[in-house]
């Protein structure tokens, strides 16, 4: 098979995942979902790591599941629970896009907390051409990331969406002029997130990912509410902004 398996670096406080079979604009194959949920398992698991950067090499990002490898294989439920799994998440994920993003894929990149790209970016879902009726996590993403407008565009009309469109509709946060300002963009805003305070950081994305769902955990968020009032890191932060200067977090 063309390609190597998706790559984990883990660096300290943050981690990036690599897609890398460029050659099939990386395609992901079966044995990928399952790695990818693997390596978010070790990042999840790996408390010191704040935030978690997907990217991809070559000329696109990713062309979705090979739905012709495995004759029977349901390809909306292994993507649905990867992508369910990269929402929950514990870091605060990047997407980082470049070329074209296809079918699951976009939804891969919607379960991502923040989405940067280029121009060259587009998106399109052929779900509708094919047959295929997508996802119950997918739609809901589609929904509550953009709004009912641009997912009937995207998933009923199988629009093709170029960069500019992507940006309009929110499914890029920022679009950046080239891949090397890209790349820069990406190491600042992961910067600026590892900059924040863990506790507050992390409890926030989980629930208002939740919220954005319909599903918030109440008696959690009441939890993580307490634990930040009560941490070191508040104490050093109101100090910190009092004594202009930058804050030492220490997470707890």
């Amino acid at each position: 098979m063309p390609g190597l398996s998706p790559l984990l670096q883990i660096a300290g406080a943050h981690a990036r995942i690599t897609l890398r079979r460029p050659r099939l604009a990386n395609r992901l194959e079966v044995s990928d979902l399952q790695t990818l949920r693997e390596q978010l398992a070790e990042v999840n698991a790996a408390e010191a790591v704040r935030v978690l950067v997907l990217a991809a090499e070559g000329k696109h990002f990713c062309s979705g599941f090979n739905i012709g490898a495995v004759p029977g294989v349901d390809a909306g439920a292994l993507f649905e629970r990867l992508a369910n799994d990269w929402e929950a998440a514990r870091p605060v994920t990047i997407a980082a896009i470049h070329g074209g993003v296809y079918g699951g894929a976009t939804d891969l990149a919607l379960a991502c907390d923040f989405r940067l790209g280029m121009p060259g970016c587009e998106m399109f879902v052929p779900a509708a051409r094919l047959g295929l009726h997508f996802y119950r996590g997918g739609l809901e993403r589609y929904v509550t990331r953009l709004d009912p407008g641009w997912a009937k565009r995207v998933l009923l009309a199988c629009e093709t969406l170029d960069a500019d469109a992507m940006l309009q509709s929110g499914f890029l946060d920022r679009l950046l002029p080239d891949a090397a300002a890209l790349e820069s963009a990406v190491e600042q805003l992961r910067d600026q997130l590892l900059a924040m305070a863990p506790l507050a950081l992390l409890g926030m994305k989980k629930h208002l990912n939740a919220i954005a769902r319909g599903a918030l955990d109440v008696a959690a968020l009441e939890a993580d509410l307490v634990a930040s009032r009560d941490s070191a890191d508040l104490a050093e932060g109101v100090a910190a902004w009092a004594g202009r200067r930058p804050p030492r977090f220490v997470g707890r």
